[in-house]
């Protein structure tokens, strides 16, 4: 018997196996060496890729935030392994979409990674740096200004789904009258015209003031050439709204979840003509029924998009309308809320 022993560096510990050799009648002495080695070499590998996919206790999913100049901005971070000892992951920022990040580096119970910017307003990259504290994380940012920010996270909650939902009294979000039920801003440029909830140009979201957990959401909108708006469900997950007619289907682009869930196709009409979207949500798991056609069926939406309210995952939230991009009008916003039947 020889006793074969491993550090695992994913988990600093050590492995110890024993490997069992079996004499057999080999003519020679050389013929048994080449049969041990050979055995030895197919454990090693074994090993190896036991000890490559056992994990590292940074792994997964975590909900930052982020305090940056006097406020909390939710962030998201994933972190998996690639391969034996090397980590990679995907960031998304108070705004912009998932991005990947190319390496997470470990320097002991510290960990770093960079990432160059997307939507901010800077050329340098953004800097982080971390550690665990208990079952959370916390660290700091270096932003493309060159400031520092402290930041914290928790793992991204589980919420569970369930089948034969209930389905709830149907709730008009827009009375076809006035803004009722919404959450005013300063400079808010929605108005209720000719029965059309409508934002004619760039300004601020609207907010819904009642919250929702698990719902199926129906929309009708439209909006001119060119523009661009969202859906977002629990104020945290965007549905895309743009015009995108023609282009490949895309997380970006009319019909997505916000550069992460893209539709298996992209069934926006032209410009200027009326449109629907109907939206169920139970847990993560999202369906997206674009003009009449199914583009996205039972998907888990891993994260906060760009944008979010926050990233409180397991509370229900808002419905917002994104208007701070370009105009768009809606004249229909009906929401059912689902319970576990």
């Amino acid at each position: 018997m020889i006793l074969l022993v491993f550090n695992s560096f994913s988990r600093n510990t050590i492995l110890k196996l024993p490997l069992y050799l079996k004499t057999y009648q080999i003519p020679n002495t050389m013929n048994t060496i080449k049969t041990a080695f050979t055995l030895l070499c197919f454990a090693t590998l074994s090993i190896n890729i036991m000890v490559g996919q056992e994990g590292h206790p940074l792994e997964g999913k975590w909900n930052l935030t982020i305090d940056q100049d006097g406020e909390e901005l939710p962030a998201w971070l994933e972190i998996r392994h690639s391969g034996n000892n090397t980590l990679i992951g995907r960031f998304t920022y108070a705004f912009g979409s998932a991005r990947p990040v190319a390496e997470i580096e470990k320097h002991g119970d510290l960990f770093s990674f960079e990432i160059p910017p997307q939507w901010e307003p800077g050329a340098s990259n953004m800097e982080f740096e971390g550690k665990m504290v208990g079952d959370g994380l916390e660290g700091t940012m270096i932003y493309v200004d060159g400031k520092t920010y402290n930041w914290t996270a928790t793992k991204s909650p589980i919420l569970p789904f369930y089948d034969n939902a209930k389905e709830g009294k149907t709730i008009k979000l827009f009375n076809g009258e006035n803004l009722n039920g919404w959450i005013m801003k300063p400079g808010n440029q929605w108005a209720v015209i000719d029965g059309v909830l409508t934002s004619f140009k760039s300004g601020v979201n609207l907010v819904s003031e009642e919250k929702f957990k698990d719902f199926k959401l129906h929309a009708e909108f439209r909006y001119p050439e060119g523009s661009n708006s969202g859906l977002y469900l629990r104020g945290r997950y965007e549905v895309q709204i743009a015009d995108n007619i023609g282009l490949e289907a895309s997380s970006i682009y009319f019909g997505g979840i916000y550069g992460l869930l893209t539709p298996n196709e992209n069934a926006a009409k032209k410009a200027g003509e009326w449109q629907t979207y109907d939206i169920t949500l139970i847990g993560r798991r999202v369906t997206i029924v674009a003009n009449g056609k199914t583009v996205i069926s039972n998907q888990n939406i891993d994260s906060m998009t760009g944008g979010a309210l926050d990233n409180n995952e397991a509370e229900a939230g808002p419905i917002m309308i994104q208007g701070d991009h370009g105009p768009v009008e809606f004249r229909k916003l009906e929401i059912t809320p689902l319970s576990k039947g």
